[in-house]
């Protein structure tokens, strides 16, 4: 049988309140009744309570000294002050003890239970609220996807889905998750179709109805209005960050910084960020920068950095607007480096315009593929959630942020690409210098079975260089990962269930583009 809730009821009155106890008795709890702070305290070593009830005036250990001992004892259980006084101070007392509910004297029986059951009752309540709600909206969902989409439905499928990823996980509901899961890997399937089908169009008319922001428009349609407007700009790019990573630590930002606008832009493919970062700092397709500034660009096969002239690109594209102001770039890639920069923000103050690169994200995931701990530490999206929420919380880029809100500078914030956790291997074939990259190939002879990669022979099309005249590119699409034959089985399981980028998913290329304003 269902265990009840146990309620402690501490008042010098106790006797009194025996009316309010049978009828919250009738309603399902039980409830003990004291008449002191401390045969309060002595309860809670012998019974499991789920609530307690404190007068604040009794005689001996006053209502506040004994929420201070009880907190101490058992700091997540719930406690609800009752008290004759509405002076203030009383009340700040109380709810700096970390009370859940102030309820103030005489009480009627329906008070008390409202305060129960809100407090007992609410995560059941939110729970069954929740289900309910995604049931309706899996069956608009599951209708929606069955009608011919244009970019803005998918982003608005991505933003729904990624709500109830978050909610559901919340609440812990496997059942439902699966559910979820299921119909996010049906909408990838269709999303890849349709990126199949647009794609090149995009690439070849910037300017067409309904084209997407795509990575070379970002700082164009995100920063340059501003300077226009002599606003002072802080651009923050954090690596291999997911629309549902922002989300996480949207609440944390919204103290110091309100949401001006909240869109989403269009990583370019492939979805890495020797590709997307350097076309989003340069304001050009690949295959553009390549034509253009040779000398700027990195192939697969070169040793050193892809992303080392992201200064130089971003500088070329600020001079085509005629930007004369003062503005600096920044890379971090550890804590001290972040510190550093915060140290040094009386320098960021007075430029107009900031780009700073954040790698924190991008370095966790490439961590978790190699080290067991960080694999266990993160072992699904909810977990990569919570460790970048957790991150941010401590890191110096909050405090930036944070500053810049104090100074009055607007904050863009963005990424070049997400990530997917991927789960199924596809073999393919090519050349010894294809790229190692599971998500992607770019090579002169690249073959594979599956059916569900995108091909592209003539790269041109996707606004990507040539390396050789026959280079073409493949990319895999939903869960999918490619896999060289020679030791398959190896490969396969190490990189099984790893969260990669550079192929096509809602995951990789749906990724936020957020205008932040000082509150």
């Amino acid at each position: 049988m269902k265990r009840r809730p146990h309620i402690l009821w501490a008042d010098d009155e106790i006797d009194l309140l025996k009316p309010h106890i049978i009828f919250l008795e009738g309603k399902g709890y039980d409830v003990t009744g004291v008449p002191d702070g401390a045969s309060a305290i002595e309860l809670l070593d012998e019974e499991v309570i789920d609530l307690v009830f404190l007068d604040e005036n009794m005689p001996g250990i006053t209502g506040l000294e004994t929420l201070q001992k009880i907190k101490a004892m058992r700091p997540h259980l719930p406690c609800v002050m009752i008290t004759k006084s509405e002076e203030e101070y009383i009340m700040e007392e109380a709810i700096g003890g970390k009370i859940s509910d102030y309820l103030i004297k005489p009480l009627n029986p329906n008070q008390i239970l409202m305060s129960a059951k809100k407090i007992l009752d609410e995560r059941k309540l939110v729970e069954s609220k929740a289900m309910m709600d995604y049931q309706r909206e899996f069956r608009e969902l599951g209708m929606r996807l069955g009608d011919r989409l244009d970019a803005n439905d998918w982003e608005d499928i991505h933003r729904r889905l990624v709500h109830w990823d978050i909610e559901l996980s919340a609440i812990g509901d496997q059942a439902m998750l699966e559910i979820l899961t299921m119909q996010r890997i049906d909408a990838n399937r269709q999303f890849c179709r349709f990126v199949d089908g647009e794609y090149a169009d995009w690439i070849a008319e910037p300017q067409a109805e309904g084209r997407p922001i795509l990575a070379p428009d970002v700082l164009t349609r995100s920063v340059r209005p501003l300077l226009k407007e002599k606003k002072k700009v802080l651009f923050v790019l954090i690596d291999n960050f997911r629309f549902d990573q922002w989300q996480a630590i949207a609440g944390d930002i919204s103290r110091s910084m309100r949401v001006v606008s909240e869109q989403i832009q269009w990583s370019l493919l492939p979805t890495a960020t020797q590709y997307a970062r350097n076309s989003l700092f340069a304001g050009q397709t690949p295959a553009k920068i390549v034509a253009e500034t040779p000398h700027l660009w990195k192939w697969e096969d070169e040793k050193g950095s892809k992303n080392a002239n992201e200064e130089e690109l971003l500088k070329r594209q600020l001079a085509s607007w005629h930007f004369a102001g003062n503005w600096s770039y920044h890379k971090i890639t550890d804590k001290e480096a972040g510190q550093k920069l915060v140290d040094g923000f009386h320098r960021i103050k007075s430029q107009d315009f900031t780009a700073v690169v954040y790698n924190f994200v991008d370095m966790l995931s490439h961590m978790r593929t190699e080290s067991d701990i960080i694999k266990e530490l993160a072992a699904d999206e909810a977990a990569f959630r919570s460790i970048t929420e957790s991150w941010f919380d401590h890191s110096p880029l909050k405090q930036l942020i944070e500053l810049a809100a104090e100074a009055g500078i607007e904050v863009v914030l963005t990424t070049d690409h997400g990530t997917i956790q991927v789960d199924h291997p596809i073999k393919v074939h090519g050349e010894r210098e294809v790229t190692s990259n599971p998500r992607y190939k770019a090579g002169k002879t690249l073959s594979t079975d599956s059916k569900d990669v995108i091909e592209v022979s003539n790269p041109s099309d996707f606004g990507l260089p040539k390396q050789h005249p026959a280079t073409r590119y493949l990319f895999a699409t939903s869960r999918d990962f490619m896999v060289y034959p020679n030791n398959f089985n190896s490969f396969a399981s190490r990189l099984r269930d790893s969260f990669q980028h550079g192929g096509v998913s809602m995951e990789e290329m749906l990724v936020p583009l957020i205008h932040l304003r000082a509150r």
